[in-house]
């Protein structure tokens, strides 16, 4: 019997069913009331015995226990991470000086170059990736009249989602990661603060060579910053092999960033009574990135990107504004565009 089909009406009929009918087995007499709150913990019971079952099992375990399962793989949630970001004054500033910008807080933790740091967001996620602006210094630095985040420089991460952790823990039974091979280099460097996805080439430069095509967990194009960090991390001595990082002996391991290809439209779009092109362009251009970010999240995982012109078509169709579209050109050419195994797509030129 499945557990949807037990009830504590049948769980009491059941007991009831036992009692030998020379007795009184009628709702409100005593052995019915005896036994029906007996039915009550006893369906109780059935809860937990199936609760007991979904959290044995880690396809539908809660966070709580799929961690556990993990660790038994040794497997454990990413942590959050703090973003990085680039901090530019019009004089230098102490290390450990302290900003704010909305209602999120920044330190410097070290020096670029005159007048340029590092600053790591003190709320942990991606919170403090996209928030650049002046800045307000908590305590008074003197002679400091200009200061701003320009650039983020490494991206911040949530804690990994039950969900990513859960793929992941399958993940593991299907690709061993062991020595150096190709699930030990994508699952190590995934797992360094900042990296979204990585693609490895064994040989590619000769033997002994590795190369990783890296892209940060925003899914675009790291920043020469993360990319040094990722090096430093898997392989500081790169063209020697010595196996001071994560790579091993005799690996040379090259980080390089994901590239990108920028994607020129060109459409007819016929728009609804009311509405120019002017008027409903931002949202197009919208529209196009959304689709682009979404390719950018199954590069790690796919051979190449491809750029579908039907897909344009139809998340512009869904836009108010536009009534009709057609002879849609992705780079001058009415097809699809499949990218390079290493790029992803950036939105350039968009012509309705």
């Amino acid at each position: 019997m499945n557990f949807e089909d037990i009830t504590p009406k049948l769980i009491l009929q059941r007991m009831l069913d036992r009692v030998p009918n020379n007795l009184d087995k009628r709702e409100s007499s005593i052995i019915y009331n005896a036994l029906a709150p007996v039915a009550m913990e006893v369906m109780e019971m059935y809860f937990e015995m199936n609760r007991i079952m979904l959290e044995t099992f880690a396809d539908t375990s809660s966070r709580e226990y799929l961690i556990l399962r993990a660790y038994e793989r040794g497997l454990k949630p990413t942590p959050a991470t703090n973003a990085i970001l680039k901090g530019v004054f019009n004089i230098d500033i102490p290390i450990g000086a302290r900003f704010s910008l909305g209602d999120l807080h920044y330190e410097t933790i070290d020096k670029i170059a005159d007048n340029q740091y590092r600053m790591v967001c003190e709320s942990k996620g991606v919170i403090g990736n996209n928030n650049l602006g002046d800045l307000i210094p908590v305590e008074y630095i003197d002679g400091l009249e200009n200061a701003e985040l320009v650039e983020l420089l490494i991206p911040g991460e949530d804690e990994e989602s039950t969900e990513s952790l859960r793929s992941r823990y399958l993940d593991s039974y299907n690709a061993q990661a062991f020595g150096g091979n190709k699930a030990d280099y994508k699952e190590k460097t995934n797992s360094l603060p900042g990296v979204g996805g990585t693609k490895v080439y064994r040989a590619w430069n000769g033997p002994g060579t590795v190369k990783l095509v890296v892209i940060d967990s925003q899914y675009n194009r790291p920043t020469n910053e993360l990319i040094s960090q990722v090096q430093t991390a898997i392989d500081p001595t790169v063209n020697e092999g010595e196996g001071l990082g994560i790579a091993p002996i005799d690996h040379i391991v090259t980080v390089v960033p994901v590239g990108e290809e920028l994607i020129h439209v060109t459409t007819d779009i016929t728009c609804q009574e009311g509405y120019t092109w002017e008027d409903i362009k931002t949202n197009v251009e919208t529209a196009i990135d959304n689709y682009f970010a979404e390719l950018d999240g199954m590069w790690a995982d796919n051979e190449n990107l491809v750029v579908r012109i039907s897909q344009i078509e139809t998340r512009l169709l869904n836009l108010t504004g536009v009534l009709d579209i057609e002879n849609t050109k992705i780079n001058g050419m009415a097809e699809n565009i499949i990218l390079d195994k290493d790029a992803i797509p950036v939105r350039g030129e968009i012509n309705g």
